[in-house]
């Protein structure tokens, strides 16, 4: 494993946020889910991000440049440049995005897992019932990894012989859900389209910490520094990560970089995804508002449904993007710096806890488990299979009227369309 394999952002394997996985990918930690409370867990609502996916094709476009540029010049003898030539350009267009066998591979382990984990809420009888629910975006990596996870539970879990392929099929594309984003008019002109919203990454990519790193790639290529730009160290850094993640390979691109460098190139990406997805705009985190009154809408009803009897959708999972993760993420309090991430203060922001590759690496997941409890029911959260804090709360599973009071004024208000009109000229 490289050691820069922990900073690539949003294109970390599951495996370094949960090292423990290379071990033995089926193991559950139930010791640190058990609650010190006598409870019994009645719903689970989860948003995955969907699993290990190719580059896309305008990646791969930059990816053969740099590649293109690394192989012109007859290596001086054996080295860097010699193994690249001998490494062999093997990302095409065609991969745009798409699941790889790996990211198939994150979704059923992961469903195999969270099922080990909750099996009371995990029943043939509900899927067959069609108790469960299955929402998906309209990506096809998205909708691949929706059906991996089904089928992790059908063959897998349950190891169901009679099983057919439409169980496959049970899940319901839903963007106005999963790709909010697209659909929140104020995001897409203020953020989206607007070429001074992300000015601070524009800066950094200026600073004396970027230039060095393009300064010692240039010349590990043996290529002249004029021809680097960010962009196509920022592919090369990617083909390092797509070798291992998809690969599982340590790639010659790997040798480029050192940990200082890759900090660099972390920074640099958490930049981007902060002031696009994260705290940078408010316009970011309100365009989460539907998915974020979904989520209170199920366990709302799985509370009341308790109270009377038979809770009648055990589960819920919402597949997206990791721009529906950080987005929901931000409005709900979470990962967020005293200062904001800006161009200048990389050096400060070293113990930073908005890190993309800790939080939405490919198949990261925020899952809502409802226990009931005596006298009440009480809200558990994990983030990526690990228990997670609700802000200003030490209890890993409050009391669930706390945590609404604690959201209250995003439950009465953020309301999405209201929060993405753009003003009538």
């Amino acid at each position: 494993i490289p050691a820069i394999a922990k900073y690539f952002g949003t294109k970390t394997r599951y495996e370094e946020v949960n090292p423990h996985l290379l071990n033995d990918i089926l193991f559950v930690n139930k010791t640190s889910l058990q609650l010190q409370q006598d409870c019994t867990p009645v719903h689970i609502s989860a948003v995955i991000r969907h699993g290990t996916r190719y580059p896309t094709a305008k990646n791969v476009k930059k990816m053969k440049v740099i590649y293109k540029m690394a192989t012109k010049t007859k290596p001086r003898g054996p080295g860097l440049v010699d193994d690249i030539s001998n490494w062999g350009m093997w990302y095409n267009d065609t991969m745009d995005g798409q699941l790889v066998k790996k990211g198939r591979d994150d979704h059923s382990n992961l469903a195999f897992r969270l099922a080990t984990a909750y099996p009371s809420l995990f029943t043939e009888d509900s899927f067959r019932d069609y108790r469960m629910k299955f929402i998906t975006s309209s990506k096809h990596r998205c909708v691949d990894s929706t059906r991996s996870f089904i089928e992790g539970l059908v063959k897998k879990y349950w190891k169901m012989q009679d099983w057919r392929k439409d169980v496959l099929y049970q899940h319901e594309v839903n963007d106005e859900l999963m790709r909010f984003f697209d659909k929140c008019e104020r995001f897409v002109v203020h953020v989206e389209e607007n070429k001074t919203a992300l000015q601070q990454v524009d800066l950094f990519k200026t600073k004396p910490e970027m230039q060095g790193v393009l300064d010692k790639v240039a010349s590990l290529l043996e290529v002249a520094a004029s021809d680097i730009t960010v962009d196509l160290v920022e592919a090369a850094f990617y083909m390092c990560s797509y070798d291992l993640s998809i690969r599982n390979l340590n790639s010659p691109w790997c040798q480029l970089f050192d940990q200082e460098d890759a900090k660099v190139l972390e920074y640099a990406n958490d930049l981007k995804q902060y002031w696009k997805r994260g705290y940078g705009h408010e316009i970011n985190s309100k365009s989460s508002c539907t998915l974020f009154h979904d989520l209170f809408r199920r366990l709302d009803k799985a509370v009341e449904e308790k109270r009377s009897g038979m809770v009648s959708e055990p589960a819920a999972f919402q597949i997206g993007h990791a721009e529906t993760f950080l987005p929901l993420l931000s409005l709900m309090g979470f990962f967020k710096d005293e200062t904001p991430l800006t161009a200048d203060n990389f050096a400060q922001q070293g113990e930073r806890v908005f890190r993309t590759g800790h939080i939405v690496p490919y198949a990261s997941n925020l899952v809502f488990i409802l226990h009931r409890c005596e006298g009440s029911h009480r809200l558990q959260l994990l983030l990526n299979e690990k228990p997670l804090s609700f802000p200003h709360m030490d209890d890993p599973a409050p009391e669930y009227q706390h945590v609404k009071n604690l959201y209250s004024n995003l439950l009465k208000g953020c309301d999405f369309k209201k929060e993405c009109k753009l003003p009538s000229a």
